[in-house]
């Protein structure tokens, strides 16, 4: 069958799209086990069980427990995010739909206006509005969660919702990174003027072009500041494992190894994808000491009955575990700009006929936010972004290296909440002050 694939017709081989509709029969071909392995569980654990206290009891309710969650499927997880705390009051959440595109909605997390107005005693003054782009690269966005809810007490907070490809329709079109740098600026614009962008891992490639896009057409929705985080800029630099294996790799091995089409029944049918199963499997061959000694903690947790250690597995798997797939012709561009032929970096990238000229930002402010031990984004690759922003003032600009953090723990965890988060909220007030400034915004103030 030709479909449209990466802007050209191409033939789909029957490897391709079997190997998907092979990943889905395996994946009914286990079920009758995985239902009698959860009913087992249930059964072994009953107080109406004799043995269910006994070793032999507890053993063989972890077991099949373990083997249960190993092989069920994991949808996407819920926000869970319904209130947050202002100044020792909790106001309620709303999670609103903004805008609905064919392969991204975008969200608002509401924060009820009387119980904010009345948790800071009378004050209605409005937040900073923020744009929070959440990578497309293989899990939901629901993976930023502990960054929205360090952000809402202060922050007016908007985030990419990306859609799983396998459930967009061949009819909606092609998606590609161009696309996404367009879908920002719509955003954007949504939102209005004075917004912030903050782009989390992936994204910042794209926040960046769109904000160079946005500053060189005087565009007055254009972002006060853009926060780059964790982020490939310039993979040339401090060169991570991913990043020398999309090295060691050409195009065309990417093509046809990482690529196949989404069999039936899903809306998408016949869509070329880079699958979310393909990408998981590779992340957990990359650590798969990592993963089966976690695993092994808690088959032992089960056993020994520790709730509190066996819930936060469950929670970190929950997400982990769950992930969708990106369109081919968006995979396959990122690879090659972002990974292989650094075209941002070099001043080579083009967006719609025109070349992407970081130096057109002027009056947007922008800070970098790197993890000290990050594996993904080595030290470096964010901070790229400030070379490329030449005509940025110095007063507009924020570098900043989390010590002891990795990869995940520059927008997540502990040292994000109390070490990071707060210089990204003071830059962001310190931005939204200089903004001000901006002709458009004073003609709309007034």
């Amino acid at each position: 069958m030709v479909i449209a694939s990466a802007g050209r017709a191409r033939v789909t081989s029957g490897a391709e799209k079997m190997l998907y509709t092979a990943y889905e029969m395996g994946y009914a071909f286990v079920a009758p086990a995985r239902i009698a392995a959860g009913l087992g569980a249930r059964f072994w654990r009953s107080p109406l069980n004799p043995a269910a206290a006994t070793l032999i009891g507890r053993t063989s309710a972890a077991a099949l427990d373990v083997f249960e969650n190993v092989m069920r499927r994991y949808p996407k997880p819920d926000w869970g995010v319904t209130e947050t705390i202002v100044n020792g009051a909790p106001v309620p959440i709303t999670i609103e739909t903004v805008e609905k595109k064919p392969f991204c909605t975008l969200l608002r997390f509401r924060r009820d206006p009387d119980a904010l107005r009345a948790a800071r005693g009378g004050d209605a003054a409005p937040d900073p509005r923020v744009l929070i782009v959440a990578p497309l690269s293989g899990h939901y966005a629901t993976l930023l969660r502990g960054t929205v809810e360090a952000m809402i007490s202060d922050h007016d907070v908007y985030i990419t919702d990306w859609t799983d490809a396998r459930h967009v329709p061949l009819v909606q079109g092609r998606f590609d990174l161009n696309d996404y740098v367009d879908y920002l600026i719509d955003f954007m614009r949504t939102i209005g003027p004075g917004a912030h962008g903050m782009g989390v891992c992936q994204p910042g490639p794209a926040l960046l072009s769109a904000a160079a896009v946005m500053a060189e057409d005087g565009d007055p929705c254009r972002p006060a500041s853009i926060t780059i985080m964790g982020s490939p800029i310039d993979t040339r630099r401090s060169p991570t494992t991913p990043n020398l294996l999309a090295q060691e790799r050409d195009y065309a091995w990417f093509e046809q190894n990482m690529i196949y089409a989404v069999p039936a029944p899903y809306a998408g049918v016949m869509r070329r994808v880079y699958p979310g199963f393909v990408q998981l499997y590779s992340f957990l061959a990359m650590n798969s000491d990592r993963h089966m000694d976690a695993h092994y903690d808690y088959f032992q947790n089960l056993v020994k009955g520790d709730g509190d250690s066996t819930e936060k597995h469950r929670a970190f798997y929950d997400e982990y575990l769950s992930v969708l797939d990106m369109t081919e012709e968006f995979y396959l561009q990122t690879i090659r700009e972002v990974f292989q032929e650094h075209s941002l970096a070099k001043g080579e990238f083009m967006h719609r006929g025109r070349p992407v000229r970081p130096e057109a930002i002027r009056d947007i402010a922008l800070m970098t936010v790197e993890g000290e031990n990050d594996d993904i984004s080595g030290i470096g690759q964010t901070q790229a972004a400030h070379d490329l922003c030449v005509n940025i003032p110095e007063a507009l600009q924020r570098d900043y290296i989390q010590p002891e953090v990795g990869h995940y723990g520059v927008f997540n965890g502990s040292r994000w909440r109390t070490e990071i988060q707060p210089r990204v909220a003071e830059f962001i007030r310190m931005a939204e002050a200089e903004a001000e400034k901006r002709p458009e915004l004073k003609a709309a103030a007034e």
